[in-house]
């Protein structure tokens, strides 16, 4: 990654994260654990790899636990600043809001659930070169009718923001990740919500400021779906997603210290055992995250799931893309297939039952 000086990042976290319930009610989704590590270690390992140290984190939804976790930054070689909503503020507001923090004429801004392989060193070159008011990190899709389009010129200057379509002009989305002149975060108005899809950035091309493209084709994800974290996990463990902060060497699983794998069981697909997990006999774990405690029974089979602390699977059970909260039980034979979510603490019965809402 291209080294780069004299930026702030900031990161919004202020989410409550619904689309992953029930794991966020107890954790705030950047604090997830996630390939052995929360969430968010993994983009401010990518911040420091870049040069960048003074991040601002924007939090709302259990503001506390980001600060008890992460500190003043300094055990990460980071500078951490702290700023939290009173109101939800959406995406601008959220930026203005800690308008007073930025120490530098530039900032990089990160949505906090967005896994990504640019390279900001070069996003950050790229604002500068061009002496945009703005740079956008725009994703190549192989399906843009999913989001809304940012078409670019010649010169890779904005022309447009473009709701979903069907045929949309471009492959380029809008991946969550901007750079932005203070003066223009200090514009913004204060203290409302402000969108900045739907107000900052079509005000800024109606006032004629540049608005740039970083177009790039990296490793890009979206984790605030229980099917993206699971995938965003695995790839991170199996060095398809680029971090410094995984707790071990990549490969096709990552036991955490104090995990147990009896002989005889399977773990793969960048599957996570979290401490004191334990995955019994013949049991096979295929590309799942096992939260600190959970258990799997002998011969049971759990993939692309995410397993709560301390919940459990029992003997001969079956879970395919299913989402346990913390504590839950599913019984010896149970079966649970996508889309299935047990919230914390509920028992489902030993007996064969088959389940694929929420329980």
């Amino acid at each position: 990654m291209t080294a780069v000086s004299g930026v702030d990042a900031v990161i919004l976290v202020g989410g409550k994260g619904t689309r992953l319930r029930p794991l966020t009610l107890s954790a705030p989704k950047p604090m997830l654990p996630t390939a052995g590590v929360p969430f968010l270690s993994h983009l401010l390992s990518r911040i420091r790899a870049a040069g960048i140290t003074h991040v601002v984190l924007g939090t709302s939804y259990r503001a506390e636990v980001f600060e008890e976790f992460f500190g003043d930054g300094a055990a990460l070689g980071l500078e951490i600043d702290y700023v939290v909503e009173d109101v939800p503020l959406d995406t601008g507001g959220a930026i203005r809001n800690v308008a007073d923090r930025l120490r530098a004429d530039d900032a990089v801004v990160f949505n906090g659930d967005i896994l990504s392989g640019a390279d900001l060193g070069e996003l950050v070159g790229t604002h500068r070169r061009a002496g945009a008011d703005v740079t956008l990190h725009l994703q190549r899709v192989p399906d843009p009718s999913r989001f809304g389009s940012v078409p670019t010129d010649a010169e890779g200057r904005v022309t447009a923001f473009l709701e979903k379509t069907p045929n949309p002009p471009t492959d380029q989305i809008n991946a969550g990740c901007y750079v932005f002149r203070r003066e223009v975060i200090e514009d913004i108005p204060a203290g409302r919500p402000v969108s900045v899809e739907r107000e900052t950035f079509p005000s800024l091309l109606g006032d004629g400021a540049h608005v740039h493209g970083f177009v790039d084709s990296s490793y890009w994800l979206d984790v605030g779906t229980p099917e993206a974290f699971v995938r965003g996990s695995a790839d991170l463990v199996r060095g398809v997603a680029p971090t410094s902060a995984l707790p071990g060497p990549v490969g096709e699983a990552l036991c955490l210290d104090g995990a147990k794998v009896a002989d005889g069981a399977t773990v793969t697909g960048g599957a996570t055992v979290g401490s004191g997990a334990e995955v019994a006999a013949g049991a096979t774990v295929d590309g799942a995250v096992l939260f600190d405690g959970a258990v799997v029974a002998p011969d049971a089979v759990v993939e692309r799931s995410v397993l709560g602390a301390g919940a459990r699977v029992g003997e001969g059970a079956v879970l395919r893309g299913v989402v346990l909260g913390d504590g839950a039980v599913v019984g010896a034979g149970c079966e649970l297939l996508d889309g299935a979510r047990v919230w914390p603490g509920v028992t489902l019965p030993d007996g064969g039952i088959r389940f694929s809402s929420d329980a």
